[in-house]
């Protein structure tokens, strides 16, 4: 396994600080006091059984949920975040499994979809708007080539390569991203792994939402597990074994602090 740098240990300060973080609904408590960091450059896994918590917890730091308590900091300062355009304020973009793209338009069109470049008249400008595609996707996956066709004709990875764009472009300081390489095959996987190391290097923060534990070993720094609402543990990828992560999801124990 890679030797990674610990940015907490730079004297960095963290991107993203959620401090005992609580919502329930309907008297069940999905998220119980939880508290997580972020670092620049740095990518968080988050793990647990479908239920645990852990998208309804980024689902309030995206603005989707609104927290019944606790604090959410973003460089430091305290960051009130009741909606998904307060989350953008904050240069908080999230891409969902769905992706959430318009599969009849062009990958440029979707970049751009809501926020559109227009001219002095006001139309759509499609050429400037195609040239900062071109731009933005020679930066993060030189190899993509099919600006000008519906992304419904686009490979799982290229899509995502797409979402990714539009999130990047947008000035995005932290990045969400959740289940990024559900059904997709090996090569489409290693396309979205690449993308994901590439955000890092350039110094964005990024939480990561899988099942798949063999991928949050290869590209995370460190994996937060929730069971039941509550987090059970952070970790450092170095110093946890596959197995350990497995026993934090299923039996809810973190084997490096329960063994004391």
């Amino acid at each position: 396994m890679e030797t990674r740098t610990d940015p907490r240990a730079n004297g960095a300060k963290p991107l993203v600080e959620l401090k005992d973080i609580r919502i329930a609904f309907g008297g069940v408590q999905a998220v119980d006091g939880v508290s997580l960091d972020l670092y620049p450059g740095e990518v968080v896994g988050l793990l647990g059984h479908n239920g645990a918590g852990k998208s309804t917890l980024i689902k309030i730091l995206s603005g989707a949920y609104k927290a019944d308590s606790g604090e959410i900091r973003i460089e430091g300062e305290k960051a009130t975040i009741n909606s998904p355009r307060d989350a953008r304020r904050y240069n908080i973009e999230t891409i969902y499994q769905t992706l959430a793209l318009a599969d009849n338009l062009d990958a440029a069109s979707n970049l751009f979809l809501g926020r559109e470049i227009v001219t002095k008249l006001g139309f759509v400008d499609d050429a400037k708007q195609e040239a900062e595609t071109r731009k933005i996707m020679a930066r993060l996956n030189p190899n993509f080539r099919k600006l000008s066709e519906p992304v419904s004709a686009l490979s799982g990875g290229q899509r995502q390569s797409v979402a990714i764009a539009r999130a990047v472009y947008f000035n995005a300081r932290i990045l969400i991203m959740d289940e990024p390489t559900a059904a997709l095959g090996v090569h489409e996987t290693a396309m979205v792994a690449d993308l994901i190391k590439e955000l890092k290097a350039q110094g964005l923060g990024i939480f990561l939402i899988s099942h798949d534990t063999r991928e949050m070993m290869d590209l995370c720094d460190r994996v937060s597990v929730m069971k039941n609402g509550q987090l059970v543990g952070t970790e450092r990828v170095e110093d946890v074994t596959e197995d350990d992560i497995l026993s934090m999801i299923i039996m809810g124990k973190n084997p490096k602090r329960d063994a004391a």
